[in-house]
C-alpha cells in the first residue's frame, strides 16, 4: 500500500533506517556478546532481552524499508485550489481559526497540526476548494469547519 510523505520526512526514515542497521545492530551484538560471555543462556535474561532487542529492531528496520520502497512523495508544487495532499488549510471552526496541513499518516502530528489524508478530518478537506463547508463527525457530534485559504 502506498504511503504518502514528504521529502523531509522521506530523509528521516532513510536515517532512521541508517542508523537502525549500523548502530543499534552494533549495539545489540555486542549485549548478546556479553551475554553469551555469562555461561548458561537458558536462564540468562541478559541474553533474552539482547535477543527481544535484536528481534524488535529487526522487525523495524523490515518496517522502515517496507514504508521507503512504497513511498509516494508528496508534491513540493501542489495545487492551490483544491485541498489535496501536502495543502494547508486554514478553516474557520467552532474554535475560532485553525490551520491544518494535510500529510500521510507516517508524519501526522496532529499537535503540530499535521493531520493525516486517512483522518476523518483530512479525509474530509481532500478535494474542496476554498470557500466550502465542510461537516465532520466527531465524538462531541458534528462539527462544521469553512475553508478560508488553501497553501
Amino acid at each position: 500500500m502506498s504511503q504518502y510523505i514528504s521529502s523531509e520526512g522521506l530523509e528521516k526514515l532513510k536515517h532512521e533506517l541508517q542508523e537502525l542497521k549500523t548502530a543499534a545492530r552494533k549495539e545489540i551484538a555486542e549485549r548478546i556478546e556479553a551475554a553469551k560471555a555469562l555461561g548458561d543462556l537458558s536462564e540468562n535474561a541478559e541474553y533474552q532481552e539482547a535477543k527481544d532487542a535484536q528481534s524488535q529492531n529487526e522487525a523495524r528496520i523490515a518496517e522502515l524499508e517496507d514504508l521507503i520502497r512504497e513511498a509516494v512523495l508528496i508534491s513540493e508544487n501542489h495545487r492551490t485550489d483544491v485541498v489535496d495532499i501536502g495543502s494547508t488549510v486554514t478553516v474557520q471552526s467552532p474554535k475560532g481559526e485553525m490551520k491544518y496541513t494535510i500529510v500521510g499518516s507516517e508524519e501526522a502530528d496532529p499537535k503540530e497540526g499535521r493531520i493525516s489524508n486517512e483522518s476523518p478530518l483530512g479525509r474530509a478537506f481532500l478535494g474542496k476548494k476554498k470557500g466550502e463547508q465542510v461537516e465532520v463527525k466527531a465524538p462531541i457530534g458534528i462539527q462544521t469547519y469553512t475553508i478560508s485559504d488553501i497553501r
